[in-house]
């Protein structure tokens, strides 16, 4: 439409339409920039902060244990933020259903003698485990230990080391075992309060018998759940352990005339 002079009366509102139209796209775009590339960026920020804090929790957890063993403390509760996965509680009494159905066990031996013919026999010590497939990790408060594994690779590493020691002046092995275990299946997401009471001990002391060459252990790891090379750093890195006279097993430092005292400790978790 033309006016008296000759322009186009329509035009203001051309440049207004399309300026709306022009601004409404860049918003759109926007949002689907964001979308595409920054809320994953965020969800994956969030997924590795609630694994940080998750083992910082299991830390924690393991303080608690340590309480409870060590300090005769009886009651340990500690509230704790489950973010991006489950704690669950396995008994001691758990049976994987991933083949082979193995628990993990801990077994000590003098060399020659086999599994089920030693100082410790069959000690299945069960687990608090934080699974958490988003961030594809598995952290396990296991035996006294906080360890991890990854979903995607294979291999395991140590967070927190239990509390075993040898003392070469008197050639004498601490062995703490530590075992998990409730009265129902416990499992929980989101905000948990885990409660955790000892419920029994048992002390042993051994003078390692005349013509012993070596006293041997071997860790089973549970199927489906291989911590097993965590557990090898921290036998033969930190505890100076080999493989002399056990084959794929760990020799103790100790022989003949050595004392090997293990202490075993059966933790009750009560709630999560």
């Amino acid at each position: 439409m033309m006016d008296t002079t000759g322009r186009r009366t329509g035009d203001y509102g051309v440049s207004e339409s399309i300026g709306f139209l022009l601004i409404f796209g860049m918003v759109i775009v926007g949002i689907g920039l964001v979308t595409l590339y920054g809320y994953p960026m965020l969800i994956q920020q969030q997924t590795s902060a609630d694994k940080q804090i998750m083992e910082k929790n299991m830390i924690v957890l393991q303080n608690d244990m340590k309480s409870l063993a060590y300090k005769t403390v009886p009651y340990k509760e500690t509230m704790l933020n489950i973010g991006s996965g489950t704690l669950t509680a396995y008994n001691a009494s758990y049976v994987p259903t991933v083949a082979p159905n193995t628990r993990a066990s801990i077994d000590i031996f003098p060399a020659g003698a086999g599994p089920g013919a030693g100082y410790v026999n069959f000690f299945h010590p069960g687990s608090l485990q934080y699974h958490s497939p988003s961030a594809g990790v598995d952290i396990a408060l296991q035996n006294g230990a906080v360890v991890t594994r990854d979903l995607v690779v294979t291999g395991s590493s140590m967070l927190a080391q239990p509390r075993w020691f040898y003392d070469d002046t008197t050639k004498t092995m601490v062995v703490n075992l530590i075992s998990v275990n409730s009265s129902f299946p416990i499992a929980r997401s989101g905000v948990g309060t885990v409660q955790m009471t000892m419920k029994n001990t048992n002390f042993s002391v051994t003078t390692i018998p005349a013509g012993t060459a070596s006293v041997c252990l071997k860790y089973t790891p549970e199927s489906g759940q291989d911590y097993s090379k965590a557990w090898d750093d921290y036998l033969i890195t930190t505890m100076k352990m080999d493989h002399t006279n056990c084959g794929s097993d760990y020799r103790l430092p100790i022989t003949s005339g050595g004392i090997l005292v293990v202490k075993e400790y059966d933790v009750e978790i009560l709630s999560i």
